[in-house]
């Protein structure tokens, strides 16, 4: 009789215990969720989709408009702004940080960087030809898990449980914003060819992940200033070559006048700005971070499209955005962290790393995780 009665207080604590267990999490959620770090965050990947939805309106503009369809010399310009500023900016740097030295070790590495880059920004504005925007929107959203990959494996990132879920909440407000779409009637039955309208979209999607876990590293471990630079001078050298060979005629074509100068010069400008703030954005977060706050990118496109197009308007679309946000949100919260690989014996002293030459000094590879409240500042301010 003692012996059951001993025991029955004790079948009540496991529920209790899980009850506390989970206002004890509930409670701690508002301070994970309302701080500067995910507020400065959020800021920062929408100030990012501005710049994008900026470069989508231009491009409309020009092609509906204006009969201008030129992604490559848009590009162009603005790697040029690039290599105006940055690469002459390296150029007049000396030692391990200037043009000469970087070239010399690392050049191949970089011409490499900037094929991925200037095919990646082709393959998607191209893509908008032959296949509907709701396909660019959903097989767009490829490049995510594969950029999670390659954060894995190249970068040693490691997830936990809520990431996971965020992208999968996030990938959800993508289906919520194409489902907005085909009741709109957005489509226009538009497709000319949409397999390889598709295959483009699926191929920018992965070099822009391979672009952006290369920018990760860079930025993180090297200067944001050698990434630019360096993209400048290669991105302005591939772009050019690429621009006489595929849009010579498109070019020669433009009726100039001061309407398509200024939505030219508007393009570059936004261009600019991002490749600018990203780097900032992707050295304080991630470059998965970063990719899951610009999902809403082409929400501020149609936004803007219901004043400038006549797009078609539903409530589905403001669903979608707080989906989004939510999801942006709910990844921001908790930091990832880094997995250190396990040094291998070396015998000649060669280090395991894809961008830094041997006669860089040794210093602490900054860690892929939650940024410390000082670098955060030196990184933004």
């Amino acid at each position: 009789m003692d012996d059951g009665e001993a025991s029955q207080p004790s079948l009540g604590h496991p529920p209790a215990a899980h009850s506390a267990r989970l206002y004890d999490l509930l409670s701690r959620l508002p301070r994970k969720i309302f701080t500067w770090y995910v507020l400065k965050t959020v800021i920062l990947g929408q100030l990012l989709s501005l710049f994008i939805c900026g470069t989508a309106v231009t491009s409309q503009f020009l092609a509906e408009k204006y009969k201008v369809d030129t992604p490559m010399f848009q590009s162009f310009i603005n790697y040029c702004l690039l290599f105006l500023v940055y690469t002459v900016w390296l150029a007049f740097r000396s030692g391990e940080n200037g043009l000469l030295h970087i070239l010399r070790k690392k050049w191949w590495k970089y011409l490499l960087l900037g094929i991925v880059d200037v095919e990646a920004n082709y393959s998607i504005v191209k893509a908008y030809q032959f296949t509907t925007i709701t396909s660019v929107q959903l097989l767009d959203c490829v490049g995510i898990p594969v950029l999670m990959a390659l954060s894995w494996f190249i970068l040693h990132s490691r997830y936990r449980v809520i990431h996971y879920v965020a992208v999968v909440v996030c990938l959800l407000g993508v289906g919520t914003m194409v489902g907005a779409d085909v009741l709109s009637g957005r489509e226009e039955g538009k497709a000319s060819d949409m397999l390889i309208g598709d295959v483009l979209v699926i191929l920018g999607a992965c070099l822009y992940a391979v672009s952006n876990v290369s920018e990760e590293y860079i930025v993180k471990n090297l200067t944001r200033e050698e990434f630019l630079g360096m993209l400048g001078l290669f991105g302005t050298f591939i772009s050019g070559i690429q621009l006489m060979v595929v849009e010579y005629h498109a070019i020669g074509s433009i009726k100039w006048d001061w309407r398509i100068g200024l939505l030219f010069a508007a393009f570059a400008l936004c261009m600019f700005g991002l490749y600018n703030v990203m780097p900032l954005v992707i050295r304080v977060t991630s470059a998965t971070s970063v990719n899951l706050g610009i999902l809403t990118a082409d929400l501020y496109s149609l936004f803007f499209g219901l004043f400038l197009f006549g797009y078609n308007f539903s409530l589905l679309y403001i669903l979608a955005f707080v989906v989004i946000m939510v999801g942006f949100i709910m990844y921001c919260s908790t930091a990832t962290y880094h997995m250190e690989p396990t040094p291998a014996p070396t015998s000649g002293g060669i280090e395991n790393s894809a961008m830094k030459d041997e006669e860089t000094p040794q210093e602490p590879a900054t860690p892929l995780q939650y940024m410390p409240e000082e670098l955060t500042r030196a990184g933004l301010d």
